[in-house]
């Protein structure tokens, strides 16, 4: 066996010689790209060389257009004339041109690329454009030059703190409360102490690489160099990600190199006027569910834009890692739709798509390479083996998975079942069952599901009561339902779900309601598209008991290293409804019983001793009632079969911690 992954899952043996291909492929282009530089890092630099860059005497401005015939420059600084600069051919299809004069262009000056191809001139947005706005007028986007001094760090270095791996994915347009998009300064200034405070490690930010339509959430990417301007400058996105280094907060990006938006005008779809610049072409070229473009990772040029935007947003911006988005959609021919992943055969075939599993090992090469602290994750549903894996195993080098089936399971008993019939056999093994070696992000609830159409766990749970019930003083017996299984179902997923965690925004505190992005269809509203952070401070309302219990959870399993231990099942008693489980020398019991209180449940513990409570969901802080002694100490017993048990009072719908003293 050439390679370790075979030790960690001999079950991938029969596929041999699919894991071969797929390291043949990585170790040929590899060798390929480093045939004239010593790394990849060297590799990566797109972005240094083309786009503009302002020297001691004037600007130089370099595109990438192989099948344009002529290339010009256009914007403010010649009054919007289409052919007064234009580049010179250089070969390999670079264009360039030098601009004498360091003030010829300037901090603000919009300017557009113009293509001439087959006779027909196109209006362009720069490739490697790091700015890029929308005229309020035309609607029109054009690119902007940013001219000032560099950003001076105050935070470096920075090394993220991997005890436990807790994120918080935000979004930084809806973080407000207030009915407008949020920027940069005020996420720095209301939003980042208050994940601080709940305890998280990271932020994951959504839809930061430019994207016209606002409402696609970020995942119609058209200027992959450029920070969103919606939300402010690039110098006050690097004050945010200065400010949580600061607070200990390690930031990652959610990246979208899994498809582009078809945009001509905005986009680097058809730049220069062909439509396998960037993309493969035909059908290939085109998602058939998302309407968007589809890269070629096959062409080298490809992979030099893409690597090098990785770098960029590393070397430039501080980021400490990336959310890799849509990788089931890179990895397949048929991008995974509609297939069910219930056999080894499924991942290796023809449908593989290999030229993508090779862009995604460089990339976590790279990434290495230029911070080896850097996290990537990988966004997967198909479970494809070896993803979490180091590349010089057979892996595709991903330090973590998000655990996708986790949301869908909790979501399907809700919505599916009663709570009395569910199936915890099939609780406990969604939540614990890994690939061999891989490390995962559990999570409960996913952004999706926040959004319009869909419902989050605590809306599905308690639907209208969110509306009516939730003051302290007003007795609901749907609302206490939802609150106990919601601090439960967190609870269970947290400890024994993964090595990571993961939470939307809002869903800490049980955000009543969902996001729906301004559109037609609501008159433009931003009244969804918002946070409301002012729930948390209404102490006759009981969001902050949700709240409290999130920050404790948090505070606990990053002091106790939960997340580095794997759960291991004590006992799961179908019939009452118990799961019980350890996990790094603590001791869980879950009572999922709607309805039974067990006086005295003989719990069994891994060894003797005297045990005590120390966490509870049913903890008034946590809006709950106190059913538990946090203060009592519990003996061990040892049964006829040489068990370690011990008899304690186990609530309905409620979750304990115990440590053994």
């Amino acid at each position: 066996m050439k390679y370790r992954i075979f030790r960690y899952d001999p079950g991938l043996l029969p596929y041999k010689n699919d894991i071969d291909l797929r390291m043949e492929s990585y170790a040929r282009k590899k060798q390929e790209l480093l045939s004239s530089v010593p790394s990849l890092t060297d590799f990566a630099n797109g972005h240094e060389y083309f786009g503009f860059h302002k020297t001691e005497n004037g600007w130089y401005y370099r595109e990438w257009a192989p099948a344009a015939d002529e290339v010009f420059l256009t914007g403010d600084m010649v009054s919007w004339r289409w052919f007064d600069l234009k580049l010179e051919k250089k070969g390999g299809g670079v264009f360039e041109i030098f601009l004498p004069g360091t003030d010829f262009l300037y901090d603000g000056c919009r300017v557009k690329t113009i293509i001439s191809h087959n006779g027909s001139f196109l209006e362009r947005i720069p490739l490697y454009i790091r700015r890029v706005i929308q005229d309020t007028n035309t609607f029109a986007w054009t690119g902007v030059i940013e001219d000032k001094p560099r950003y001076i760090w105050k935070n470096v270095p920075f090394k993220p703190d991997k005890k436990g791996l807790c994120i918080y994915e935000c979004h930084i347009g809806m973080a407000q409360e207030k009915e407008g998009i949020g920027t940069y300064s005020e996420f720095r200034e209301n939003i980042l102490p208050h994940i601080r405070d709940l305890g998280y490690s990271a932020i994951q930010i959504m839809a930061v690489m430019e994207h016209p339509y606002y409402g696609s959430f970020g995942y119609q990417v058209t200027s992959f160099f450029a920070a969103s301007s919606r939300y402010g400058t690039s110098d006050e996105l690097k004050e945010l990600i200065d400010a949580a280094h600061g607070m200990g907060i390690a930031v990652l990006l959610d990246v979208v190199h899994s498809h582009a938006a078809k945009n001509t005008s905005e986009g680097i779809n058809e730049f220069d006027g062909t439509p396998y610049q960037f993309f493969h072409e035909g059908p290939r070229g085109d998602h058939p569910a998302w309407g968007t473009k589809l890269f070629n990772y096959g062409k080298d040029e490809v992979l030099h834009f893409l690597l090098s935007n990785l770098k960029y947003w590393l070397c430039e911006f501080h980021f400490d890692g990336f959310r890799f988005d849509g990788v089931t959609s890179m990895i397949y021919r048929n991008h995974g739709l509609g297939v069910a992943f219930t056999d080894y055969g499924k991942y290796f075939s023809l449908n593989t798509d290999i030229e993508a599993l090779t862009y995604l090992q460089l990339a976590n090469d790279l990434v290495k390479e230029v911070n080896p602290d850097a996290i990537t994750v990988a966004e997967d549903m198909s479970g494809m083996p070896g993803m979490c894996l180091p590349v010089k195993y057979g892996g595709i080098g991903f330090d973590y998975r998000l655990a996708m089936g986790q949301p869908d399971l909790w979501i399907k008993l809700i919505k599916e079942q009663p709570d009395d019939k569910w199936d915890l056999w099939t609780i406990w093994s969604e939540l614990t069952i890994r690939r061999p070696g891989e490390k995962y992000v559990a999570y409960s609830e996913s952004h999706d599901q926040s959004l319009v159409g869909d419902k989050t766990l605590i809306f599905r749970l308690c639907d209208s009561a969110m509306y009516t019930d939730m003051s302290v003083f007003r007795q609901s017996s749907i609302i206490d339902r939802g609150m106990a299984l919601l601090k439960m179902i967190r609870f269970i997923t947290m400890t024994a779900g993964g090595e990571g965690y993961l939470n939307f925004m809002g869903n800490e505190f049980g955000h009543p309601e969902w996001v729906d992005f301004p559109r037609e269809g609501n008159g433009w509203s931003h009244f969804y598209c918002r946070r409301q952070w002012h729930l948390l401070d209404d102490t006759t309302l009981r969001y902050r008991f949700l709240n409290e219990f999130e920050k404790e959870m948090i505070r606990f399993i990053r002091k106790k290293g939960i997340l580095k231990k794997p759960a291991k099942a004590l006992f799961i008693d179908s019939q009452c409804q118990v799961l019980t489980y350890e996990c790094a020398g603590y001791v869980f019991a879950m009572n999922f019983s709607p309805t039974n209180s067990y006086e005295g449940y003989w719990l069994t513990v891994p060894s003797e001793g005297k045990y005590k409570t120390v966490m509870s969901t049913d903890e008034g802080r946590f809006g709950g009632f106190d059913r538990i002694s946090l203060d009592y100490v519990y003996s061990a017993e040892t049964d006829a079969e040489n068990n370690f048990k011990l008899r304690i009072y186990l609530p309905s719908r409620t979750a304990l911690c115990m440590k053994n003293l």
